[in-house]
């Protein structure tokens, strides 16, 4: 049996799982990281190759090490200073091949591959002893508490107008990136949508369709969010897992919004001609001999061989494994499905107001942890707050000096 179980290899697991045994007297042979992918990051890497996104919107002390400076010392120490990239008016940001080749070095260094377990989590039951049961595709493993580390868990945001049509995929999900095309409609109006049609348009004439002119900003929301003190003060005073919460987060995140720089080069391609840019809204879409046409509400017409959705992630509040999670073990849920969470622990309550063994980080923690929850900055803060209570469980002696 496991102290502690991390469901998701990705950003936050993989980061978690190094707090853990830092921080903590929990051994190697305690934790375990469960995710159905071959690597750790496997799910990050294919959406970042998906988009062909080439620089991080977060800083460079934002990575999967726990060392702060870790990344830039890397870089340093490897001639590649360079690609600590700059920023107008805020620190610098890594490259994505800078970001993946240090969390190689991590993940290495420290043999993480060594606690992850290629395999899928379907279900969580409590014994009477108070333990869990994760059921997965490779049978049952129990354990004493669990950390929900799915992210978005897989589920991207698709238009109704989308469904069926032959010539339309999501970035994210059976878009292939190598495959050149006549012509290619790209559909949203945040950075995904920005940075795919500026890399496209190197090789083949393109048309980002958005539904509003595109709205600049350079990270996903103010820094103070980042800060736990101003998530008390701005996120905290409304109840945990209320409409206010939900409102608050909503309203700090920069949602489809591009950065600058990102933004200057797309105008530089628009300009020579490379890309084209059209706001719309689609009614409906058709194939037809080979390619696809959208009809917009306007009464306008687009069309192309292929059409190429950007238009984000399904809400993770309602994922369905989520629900049964939920379901199962009798946890609290408040406005839209938000995990009720302890503030202090982020550990998932039960409708008496106790703990459960179910921890939570990750885009599922928004409701807590505030605008940042989803990104690098959030599993930092979110591990802050889930060491303690999860060694304290367990009977492990905490290392770190509280």
């Amino acid at each position: 049996m496991y102290d502690c179980v991390i469901v998701g290899g990705g950003v936050h697991g993989t980061y978690l799982v190094q707090r853990l045994l830092e921080d903590s007297d929990l051994e190697r042979e305690d934790v375990l990281i469960v995710d159905p992918n071959e690597r750790l990051l496997a799910s990050f890497r294919r959406k970042a190759r998906a988009c062909e996104m080439d620089a991080m919107r977060s800083t460079f002390v934002h990575h999967v090490g726990t060392e702060p400076f870790g990344l830039e010392s890397f870089a340093e120490a490897r001639g590649r200073e360079d690609e600590l990239l700059p920023t107008p008016g805020y620190p610098r940001r890594p490259s994505l091949s800078l970001f993946l080749d240090y969390a190689d070095r991590v993940i290495d260094r420290e043999n993480l591959e060594a606690l992850h377990r290629q395999t899928a989590v379907d279900a969580v039951s409590e014994r009477e002893d108070g333990t869990l049961v994760l059921e997965t595709d490779e049978g049952p493993i129990r354990t004493r508490t669990c950390v929900l580390a799915i992210g978005r868990g897989g589920r991207y945001r698709t238009p109704d107008w989308a469904n069926g049509v032959d010539g339309i995929a999501h970035v994210w999900d059976g878009f292939d990136p190598d495959r050149r095309a006549e012509e290619t409609v790209v559909v949203g109006g945040g950075v995904t949508a920005a940075q795919l049609a500026t890399c496209l348009a190197d090789r083949e004439p393109v048309t980002l369709l958005s539904r509003r002119d595109l709205e600049e900003a350079t990270i996903e929301a103010d820094p103070r969010w980042i800060n736990w003190s101003h998530v008390e003060r701005h996120l905290h005073r409304h109840p945990a897992g209320s409409r206010n919460r939900l409102e608050v987060v909503q309203e700090a995140r920069n949602d489809a919004t591009v950065p600058p720089t990102l933004l200057d080069r797309l105008d530089s391609a628009v300009a020579d001609e490379d890309l084209r840019t059209r706001i719309g809204e689609v009614d409906s879409a058709r194939a037809v001999d080979g390619s696809v046409r959208l009809l917009l509400e306007d009464g306008g017409c687009c069309s192309a061989e292929r059409v190429v959705l950007a238009t984000g992630f399904a809400p993770v509040f309602d994922h369905p494994f989520v629900d049964r999670v939920a379901e199962e073990l009798g946890l609290e849920r408040g406005y839209r499905g938000m995990p009720m969470l302890e503030d202090e622990t982020l550990a998932w309550c039960r409708p008496d107001g106790t703990r459960s063994p179910v921890f939570v980080t990750g885009a599922l923690a928004a409701g807590t942890v505030g605008p940042f929850a989803g990104n690098v900055a959030g599993a930092r803060r979110a591990a802050d707050r889930l060491v303690e209570p999860i060694a304290e469980r367990e009977g492990a002696v905490l290392t770190a000096d509280w």
